[in-house]
């Protein structure tokens, strides 16, 4: 089975409730009729003017029946919520008029649904830049207790079943944390195992890549892996997780053997850790075209509830498999 008909199978079971904060944006409308038609939420609501949301929807032959449209300036709970983000914004200057002005933004809006639990996930991106949709989640969402950094990672689903998890690994970070401390690179290692068990279903064996596999080099570069790899065993000592490994030593057995012998990760990998941003984003890459795999993200992960940033350059699947994969990170973070 696709990866994405997982994730699509595990929210039809969840019956999760699903914010979108673009509500006339065309393929948000689409994305969200076909969503609750095919169950992956329970409810779907869609953030905007009311009539400018069924205006779209009727140029855009799309059926509003079942899902929830909501104007943020006239809803009951503008009060609430603008009370709330004064007070997370007060620190920073933000009064109480201000608040109650600055809310009703709909990315705003959706990600206080989702911090007070009167949505189980957000998902936007389609119109908005990424920036905004980051922004929003990051002054109101916020993440998980005992992370500082938000990070992101790919599914990798390759035809290569003698590697990962049946061909399938987690790629962090290839999208958001340009050149991360080792602090940042231990978070990204924690993070990830959390969605290789989310995603993959399979426990977590975690390699901290590098161009060094066990002093086979030093400099700067390599040192910072190490680090990383003694913070995340010092946090996390139950996580399958070594370093610093080259991508050989990671996943190929023979190699892993020869090259780091007694590890208990090497040759064994599903979960590769980039040392930085450019090593992750050229990385996946190459997988994608060059093995034919398909790559699903980025996936943010490190948000205290689920949400997700979509490329403006999405499809109306693009939308709806987002939506499953974001909903199926609700089962660990509600």
């Amino acid at each position: 089975m696709a990866f994405s008909d997982i994730m699509k199978a595990k929210a039809v079971k969840l019956a999760k409730r699903l914010v979108l904060p673009e509500g006339t944006e065309p393929r948000t409308l689409k994305a969200a009729s076909l969503i609750l038609e095919q169950r992956i939420a329970r409810s779907v609501t869609l953030l905007g003017n009311v009539e400018a949301i069924k205006a779209a929807a009727k140029q855009n032959d799309v059926d509003l029946k079942g899902l929830t449209l909501l104007n943020p300036s006239s809803s009951d709970n503008r009060q609430k919520y603008a009370d709330e983000y004064y007070e997370l914004r007060k620190a920073k200057g933000m009064t109480p008029d201000q608040a109650y002005a600055d809310i009703i933004d709909p990315l705003r809006w959706g990600a206080m649904m989702t911090r007070l639990k009167d949505a189980d996930a957000m998902v936007a991106g389609a119109q908005s830049t990424t920036a905004d949709v980051l922004r929003a989640s990051f002054t109101i969402i916020k993440t998980r207790a005992g992370i500082k950094s938000a990070s992101s990672c790919f599914v990798m689903a390759t035809p290569a079943a003698k590697y990962g998890a049946d061909g399938s690994f987690i790629f962090s970070d290839c999208a958001t944390i340009p050149n991360p401390t080792a602090e940042q690179l231990a978070e990204i290692a924690e993070l990830s195992a959390l969605s290789c068990k989310t995603f993959l279903g399979v426990e977590p064996v975690v390699a901290m890549l590098s161009y060094s596999t066990k002093g086979s080099a030093k400099g700067e570069l390599v040192d910072k892996v190490i680090q990383a790899t003694e913070l995340v065993k010092a946090k996390c000592p139950e996580l399958r997780v070594d370093g610093e490994l080259q991508a050989d030593a990671a996943m190929v057995a023979s190699v892993g053997a020869q090259k780091a012998p007694g590890s208990t990760v090497a040759g064994k990998a599903n979960t590769l850790i980039f040392p930085d941003l450019q090593a992750g984003n050229i990385g996946y890459k190459l997988v994608q075209r060059l093995a034919g795999a398909q790559a699903y993200g980025p996936i943010l992960q490190g948000f205290a509830r689920p949400v997700s940033d979509l490329s403006r350059g999405c499809s109306v699947e693009d939308i709806v498999v987002t939506a499953a994969v974001t909903l199926a990170q609700s089962e660990s973070l509600n």
